[in-house]
C-alpha cells in the first residue's frame, strides 16, 4: 500500500446514483465552513442533476464494507459514499469546482486522495494545469491545497475572472480573502 492509500476507501468515477448524493455530501461538509465563517446565508449545493449536466467529471470516494448501511453518504448495502471531487472542463481548462468530504470522514487522507485522483484524470484528459478558487485562511482550503502543489496565481482567463465576479455577487469575498490557485501538470510524455 502506498502512502496515499486509505484502507477500505475506493475512488472511482461517479455513477448517476452517486451524483444524486453529492448535494447532501456537500451541504453536510459545508457545515464545517459555515460554522467557522458565520455567514448570514450560504447557497445550497447544486443537485446531482445540475452537477452531472456540466462538462467535466466527478469522482466519488466510497468507504467499502462499513456495515452500517445508513447515513448521508450511503447509497447501497455496506458501501458508504463519503466524499467527491467535481472538476469542470471549459475549453482546454480543468477547474476544480468542488471537493467535499463528510465531516465524520475527514483527517483520514480522503480529500487528498480525491484531489490526486482528479489531477491524474485531468492529466489523462490532456490538461496542462488545474485551477481552483478558495478561502486563503481556512486551514482545509488554501493551506491544504498548497501542500498538494497548488500555488497562488492571478485569474488569467475570461472563465476565471467570471468566477471572481460570481464570488463577489454571492458575498463570499466578505467572508475572507479568496484566492485563485493553480497546479501545473506534467507535459505529455514526461515522467512528472
Amino acid at each position: 500500500m502506498t502512502a496515499d492509500e486509505t484502507p477500505g476507501i475506493v475512488i472511482r468515477h461517479a455513477s448517476r446514483r452517486d451524483l444524486d448524493l453529492t448535494e447532501a455530501i456537500e451541504n453536510e461538509a459545508d457545515e464545517l465552513l459555515t460554522s467557522l465563517l458565520q455567514p448570514e446565508s450560504w447557497p445550497p449545493a447544486p443537485t446531482g442533476r445540475e452537477r452531472g449536466a456540466q462538462r467535466g467529471f466527478t469522482l466519488m470516494a466510497i468507504e467499502v464494507g462499513t456495515g452500517t448501511g445508513t447515513g448521508t453518504g450511503t447509497s447501497t448495502g455496506t458501501d458508504r459514499r463519503i466524499g467527491f471531487v467535481h472538476v469542470l472542463e471549459v475549453g482546454d481548462l480543468a477547474h476544480l469546482e468542488q471537493l467535499s468530504v463528510l465531516p465524520d470522514s475527514t483527517r483520514r487522507g480522503v480529500g487528498r486522495r480525491l484531489l490526486e485522483a482528479a489531477v491524474t484524470e485531468a492529466e489523462l484528459r490532456g490538461h496542462d494545469r488545474i485551477t481552483l478558487r478558495t478561502f486563503a485562511d481556512v486551514p482545509w482550503n488554501a493551506p491544504f491545497y498548497a501542500t498538494c502543489g497548488f500555488v497562488e496565481t492571478e485569474p488569467d482567463t475570461e472563465f476565471h475572472r467570471g468566477l471572481v465576479a460570481v464570488e463577489q455577487r454571492l458575498g463570499l469575498t466578505g467572508l475572507g480573502r479568496r484566492v485563485h490557485m493553480t497546479r501545473t501538470l506534467p507535459s505529455p510524455g514526461t515522467d512528472g
